[in-house]
């Protein structure tokens, strides 16, 4: 009777993977190097770009109006907002040019609420093309931060008419919003690619974030001047700075500065230019990073 053979033993894992190093083979998904990520990301510039451009066109694409609903709903909210607080509870008093000082504030206002909540989504509505195809998962919350970038520019063409409407004309100060609307781009991107790794992996985020967000509003000024708030309440300084610094706050006054005479720069908080420029390198450097050191995760489990 002969003796039955033994398999060998499987070989050491250090063996297995100095094998696959030896033959160029690395594992599947793993996180590049932070400088290999980011020209990786810059690479799929123009699927970023195309990827927001076609949701931009398929957002509204259902609707009877189309595209104009891309202008109509900031001023519909607009308009809801002038009633209640303009007329009914009067915060209007004391403000000048107090509907391109509203519709201002709602349109800025807008387009980092609306960052956000797609930044939150970024992974979980994507999932699909994230375990199907490989590339920089960042691409995703950039673009739909683009996304919003584009829709604002259909709302600023709606703000230069009601601007000239009301007697606004223009002058050299309206290049200042171009720097402003930069900064708080690179703001809500930072503040995006945050939420779309916590989103990915507590879905329960996305239905919180209303609720952050209106609240968020309500204490940054959109409807009401902060300055003339400030200027009537004894409120401790803590708060008072809180306030001022608010980013939301920060760009929202900013385009306020650059597009209406009547804001004037003593309306500004001090170095209104070095809060947003630290906002805005702070959120997109740290949220860049932040979401790089999980890229390998998305879309699995």
């Amino acid at each position: 009777m002969s003796t039955p053979t033994l398999a060998p033993p499987p070989p050491d894992t250090e063996d297995l993977r100095a094998l696959a190093l030896r033959h160029g083979l690395s594992v599947s998904g793993a996180r590049p190097s932070l400088p290999e990520y980011t020209r990786q990301l810059w690479s799929r510039r123009h699927f970023i770009t195309a990827f927001a451009t076609a949701r931009l066109t398929a957002q509204y694409s259902q609707a009877r109006l189309g595209q104009l609903w891309q202008v109509m709903t900031p001023l519909l909210n607009a308009a809801v907002y002038y009633f209640i607080f303009g007329v009914l509870m009067n915060t209007r008093e004391g403000v000048p040019d107090f509907v391109p000082f509203l519709v201002t504030g709602v349109f800025i206002w807008t387009f980092t609420a609306s960052s956000i909540t797609a930044g939150t989504r970024a992974i979980s509505g994507n999932i699909g093309l994230v375990r199907a195809l490989h590339f920089p998962r960042a691409s995703l919350p950039v673009s739909l931060a683009l996304q919003q970038l584009q829709q604002l520019a259909f709302s600023l063409c709606a703000l230069v008419i009601i601007l000239f409407c009301f007697g606004v004309a223009p002058g050299w100060s309206w290049l200042l919003a171009v720097p402003a609307l930069f900064l708080q781009f690179l703001f809500n991107t930072g503040v995006s690619l945050v939420l779309a790794r916590l989103a990915a992996r507590t879905p329960d985020i996305a239905q919180l974030m209303p609720f952050v967000l209106r609240t968020w509003m309500y204490v940054s000024g959109v409807m009401w001047s902060v300055e003339h708030v400030l200027a009537k309440n004894h409120l401790p300084h803590a708060l008072l700075l809180a306030l001022e610094c608010n980013p939301a706050a920060v760009y929202i006054d900013l385009v306020r500065f650059a597009l209406i005479d009547s804001f004037t720069s003593g309306q500004l908080p001090p170095h209104v230019w070095a809060v947003a420029a630290g906002w805005a390198l702070v959120a997109a450097v740290g949220g860049f990073i932040w979401f790089w050191k999980a890229e390998e995760t998305y879309g699995r489990g």
